[in-house]
This record gives C-alpha cells, structure tokens and sequence, in this order.
C-alpha cells in the first residue's frame, strides 16, 4: 500500500479564532483534577482520601479490574476533594498544587538498557500507560493484550487545532524515545501518520516507525480514520494508539525519572479575548485561563469544538487535552429560520443560503443547532464528509436500535464518536452522531467485552 493517502471526503470547519503562534503565559494552577471520566469503561478504585499528601506520579486511583493500571496525579500537593455524583459514581480527584513542585522518583534510563517487560512496568507505575487508547470501543489499554500495531496521528485536522510543530518543538528526541520505547514493549510495527507539510520536519525522520503521508480535509488528522486506510480492524483484533504529546512525556520520563506532564495547549474560538498557547498540565481548572476568555455567554470546551468536553469556566482540562474552545453559547431563536436565504453570518453546507460565495470566509460560530430533531434524511451527504468505506446511516441505525450484528456489519469496531462529528455537525436531522455511536460503544463493551 502506498505510503502517501489523499483523502477526497471531509469538511473542514471555517470557525474564527485559530491560536496565534506564541506562548501567552505560563499556567500554574492552583488545583489541578484527575477525572476517571476520562477514561471509557473505566471503573476505578481509589487510593488517596482528602487530606493526603501526593507527589508528582504518586497513585490517585486505579482500574479496579486490572490494578497494575495507575492514575497518577501529574501535581505535588494535597487532595483536596474526592467529588463524586449520582450512586457514588467517582467524577474526579482534585489535588490543591504546592508552589515547589516534588516529584516521585521512577529512575532515569534509556530504551536501549531496559527490557520490554520494564518498560512496560515503568508505564504502569508512573501512570502514562493510561496514555495508550486500546482499539476497538477507545478503552485504556489491556496491559495484557498484544496489539497487531500501534498507530500514531502526527497531526490534528479538528477547528483550530494546536500546531504540531509549535507545541512540539525541542520535544523530538522525546518522542523518538517514545516511539523506541512503544515499539520495544509491544514488538509490534509503529504506524506515524503525518500531513505532507510535515515531511521536512524532525517528525518525518522518527526511526522504528513506518510513515505514513496524509493529505485532505477533516477528519484526515484523526488516528481512526488513518488506521481505517492503512490497517483496517477487524472483529478479535485489536490495535493500539497514543498522541505525540503523551510520546514526550515517556521520553521526559526516561530521561528524568520524573512524570512531567506539561503541555502547550492552545486557546483558540471566536470569544477568546486573546489566541495563543498556555504551558500547563493536564487537569487544569478553567479559571487559571478566566483572563482570555472575552465577556458574554461563552461555553468553555476542553478540546475541539466538534468533539469537546463542555468543561465550563470552573472545569477541568481533559487528560488527552491539548486545546480549549471558546464560543458562544446559542440560547437564541432566529425568525425564519432557514427560509431566510440572506444569512452572511452562518456556514451552510448544503447551500442554503449566500454564504457558499464566499469560501474562504471564516465564521463566529456558536453551539445553536438551528432546529429541531427529525427522521433521518436518506441521501449521501454524511458519506461526503467521511472518508472511511463504511455505510454511516445503517451503523447509526443499528446503534440506535441495539442491533450488534448489523454494528457489526456496518463499522462498529473501526470507528469511535469523534470519526463521524462531521455528520452530527451537517446532519439536516439533527441527530446528535457521537452520542449515538457511543452508546453502541457501550452496548458492545457490555455484550462482547
């Protein structure tokens, strides 16, 4: 198979608000939160009780039905809260930072001196293997399963991602010795994808990875829909993944022997009061960035706006994290509605209105779905902006109706929610796609797991 892919389907998102290219302030929060919500099919069990002094790495809580898996606090401090909701249910572990951070100790050293089985020990102990997203259904890795590959998105295609290349930059040998290390541990063949504007870049020359050359439209940059054109995943196989973000900090920790988890997140969308990058970590509150976001109703997204958490200003980032979106929130109704063809403020990608003349415009787009849910339209405009050989509509509807055959027939183990948000985002019925797709996700999880 070629290693260059054009993808013809897609759709990329004319959304205001991309990050500029500078780092606007270094972010220490004054609390930061584990969330097991994080984690699909994770049922945790917790370590600490309020009160107890953690280090950075130290164990917050684990995966009750496989133990060795450890979710590790990427601050020093105090647990300041266990929050829980409905039955109990753990939500998160908040942990008050200290202002001298202290780190556990997990021993420096390099892939070429460690075996397999320690590498794989030192990522449970340390809390990245949490890092590895286990293919099909998107669960933390089986520490006992041997993936057929390891898949790698070198990119993002999603609004207003964070530029690889910015946030990467003086991390590439970092992330050769994560990839040295996954590839070592697994013994499997590590799968790079990049866009072709990265193959002059350090990341277009990693060794024990074969590269792979993308080019198109969203969703091009997300991981599914490269494993679905390189190596598709059939039933009783399975495949992992890991970002380049979480590949710097397996290499910061060989290099080190301390979990460091920093990241430049950009903070991107039309009602940020300013654009840019703040270094910080995982499981920062909201309000440390409360000065970039502008005045108003403004929903606070931890990731893209097609696939994010709605956080809100006193939420958290997620773990997997590398971006925040501000937009305004659409608690509004609008006379006409679509009968109004003259609507230069809207995106339309049916053309229902003026706005397809000017292409190349960007939007203030905010959350309103301009109308309400109806029956599935049968045409082929979901099948044009996913580019996977797949049937959307029946595997939506098989998901709908709990039909595990037809899932299965239909693509239920290539594909999670965030491969078709470009179907919820243009669907004329208002479907709401990734909700449905997961909870086929956790039928199947449930049934066949």
């Amino acid at each position: 198979m070629s290693n260059n892919i054009k993808l013809k389907k897609g759709l990329d998102l004319p959304l205001n608000g991309a990050a500029q290219k500078k780092v606007l302030m270094e972010v220490t929060p004054d609390a930061v939160a584990l969330k097991p919500t994080d984690f699909k099919g994770l049922v945790p069990k917790l370590l600490v009780k309020e009160g107890d002094a953690v280090k950075a790495g130290s164990p917050l809580f684990a995966d009750k039905m496989c133990p060795e898996i450890l979710f590790t606090s990427p601050v020093s401090g105090t647990v300041q809260s266990v929050v829980r909701g409905e039955k109990r249910k753990l939500l998160a572990v908040v942990v008050k930072a200290d202002k001298e951070q202290v780190h556990e100790d997990f021993g420096t050293s390099s892939v070429d001196k460690l075996s397999a089985d320690q590498i794989k020990a030192l990522l449970l102990k340390s809390g990245l293997w949490a890092s590895l997203i286990q293919r099909p259904y998107g669960i933390v890795a089986n520490p006992a399963v041997t993936p057929k590959a390891v898949f790698v998105s070198g990119f993002s295609s999603a609004p207003n991602a964070a530029d690889p290349e910015f946030i990467l930059q003086g991390e590439t040998a970092n992330i050769q010795a994560g990839i040295s290390a996954i590839a070592k541990m697994t013994g499997v063949k590590v799968h790079l994808s990049l866009c072709r504007c990265q193959g002059t870049t350090p990341m277009g020359s990693m060794k024990d990875a074969e590269i792979h050359y993308f080019e198109g439209k969203h969703p091009a940059g997300n991981v599914g829909i490269q494993i679905h054109h390189i190596c598709p995943i059939r039933k009783g196989e399975t495949v992992w993944t890991i970002t380049p973000m979480e590949l710097a900090a397996i290499g910061r920790l060989l290099s080190t022997g301390k979990l460091d988890q920093s990241r430049l997140v950009a903070v991107t969308g039309p009602k940020a009061a300013k654009t840019g990058y703040v270094r910080t970590v995982p499981g920062m509150c909201m309000a440390s960035i409360a000065s970039l976001v502008a005045e108003g109703n403004v929903r606070v997204i931890s990731g893209d706006v097609l696939c994010g958490e709605n956080a809100g200003r006193e939420g958290f980032l997620g773990f997997h994290d590398n971006q925040v979106s501000l937009i305004e929130e659409g608690d509004y109704y609008e006379m006409f509605g679509w009968i109004n063809p003259i609507r230069s403020k809207q995106h339309s990608v049916s053309r229902s209105y003026f706005s397809w003349l000017c292409p190349s415009k960007k939007y203030d787009m905010d959350t309103n779905i301009h109308g309400g849910v109806r029956a599935f339209m049968f045409n082929n405009i979901y099948s044009d902006v996913l580019p996977m050989h797949l049937f959307p509509v029946y595997l939506a509807k098989a998901c709908m109706a709990g039909d595990i055959d037809k899932m299965e027939q239909y693509g239920i183990y290539q594909v999670l929610p965030e491969d078709l948000a470009t179907c919820e985002y243009i669907c004329p019925s208002k479907i709401e796609w990734q909700e449905t797709i997961a909870k086929g996700i956790d039928l199947m999880l449930k049934e066949m797991a």
